[in-house]
């Protein structure tokens, strides 16, 4: 066996490499490998049967890998099972309690499984997902999203290193939904636990996660960085699309379509408006142009794809489950 150390990618908590599943002769993953960081928020992405599921079972240790191998803080899940897993809290499908005792009593069942863990960490867990209040309440009158807050409590107690959530906001109405967003950051931020989650909800992942890895037919596609900290790719510095709004649309028309360097995507007649596609670089010259030929200029917006323009793009067209 290859040391993990040799085998990790620089500071990752969470290394796949190679993890492979084959049920009846076929592969439902094939071949994943990615890394995940310490604090970071990584989504996984991908059509319905992609293999997510699959995948997340996989590094939970609740199935085993045809192929491969998941490390966690070093240790491989194949043959260091104790050790790896403890690094890890999961909720796969709905966390289960006994809906007659409190939220409080459920997490001290919990802790009587686990001799180390301290009355303050049930505390401490308890005030990051924000059920101070819900303690004392019996779980049979949570709504969902409490429930889901109080799995993601238990599975935080033996403070682990990874937080695996399979389709977390499942169920919730929009309030729920920003609130686990919200809870999810809270947890990466001040716990500094790395999270990963699938989702359906592409919005969701845009908003919560800071990476996606994107997989279909059980294969690794893409992993990119999205989000309000993701700076360009150099490929996506070459080329951008453009929306111009100007003054004298038919001279601006005939200024762009002089330039080689700009293509007409789209007019907007009503709106005045111009989408031009063209490199990163040409925007100063273009608007130059523009500019020399006397056209009012009233706005110039970059036309940035959302997530899931970037997803049926990756998929070529599969929507996800």
């Amino acid at each position: 066996m290859n040391h993990p150390n040799d085998i990790l990618g620089d500071d990752a908590v969470l290394s796949l490499r190679g993890v492979s599943k084959k049920i009846g002769g076929k592969k439902i993953v094939d071949q994943l490998s990615f890394d995940v960081h310490e604090g970071e928020v990584v989504g996984l992405l991908g059509p319905n049967g992609a293999g997510k599921t699959t995948t997340i079972r996989m590094i939970a240790g609740l199935i085993q890998m045809s192929e491969g191998d998941v490390f966690v803080r070093g240790s491989s899940i194949r043959h260091e099972w104790k050790k790896a897993i403890r690094h890890i809290g999961a909720i796969i499908e709905n966390p289960e309690f006994y809906p007659y005792m409190t939220g409080y009593d459920n997490l001290k069942q919990y802790q009587r499984m686990n001799e180390w863990i301290s009355n303050d960490r049930i505390d401490e867990v308890v005030r990051l997902v924000g059920l101070e209040q819900a303690m004392k309440k019996k779980v049979k009158a949570y709504s969902l999203g409490m429930r889901q807050r109080l799995g993601i409590a238990q599975a935080l107690l033996h403070q682990p290193s990874v937080l695996i959530l399979d389709e977390p906001t499942n169920g919730l109405d929009p309030a729920g939904i920003r609130e686990m967003r919200d809870y999810l950051k809270t947890i990466a931020r001040e716990e500094g636990i790395s999270i990963l989650v699938s989702s359906h909800l592409l919005l969701e992942m845009e908003q919560l996660c800071s990476r996606v890895v994107v997989i279909q037919d059980g294969k690794l596609v893409t992993v990119r960085s999205i989000g309000e900290n993701h700076a360009p790719s150099n490929e996506e510095k070459n080329f951008v699309r453009v929306m111009f709004r100007v003054g004298r649309l038919e001279e601006a028309k005939n200024v762009l379509d002089s330039q080689e360097r700009a293509e007409i995507v789209q007019v907007a007649e009503e709106q005045s408006e111009l989408l031009v596609a063209l490199r990163y670089k040409d925007i100063p010259d273009i608007v130059a142009a523009l500019g020399a030929a006397r056209i009012p200029i009233y706005q110039v917006t970059e036309i940035k794809q959302s997530l899931e323009d970037e997803f049926l793009k990756w998929t070529g067209g599969n929507r996800i489950a």
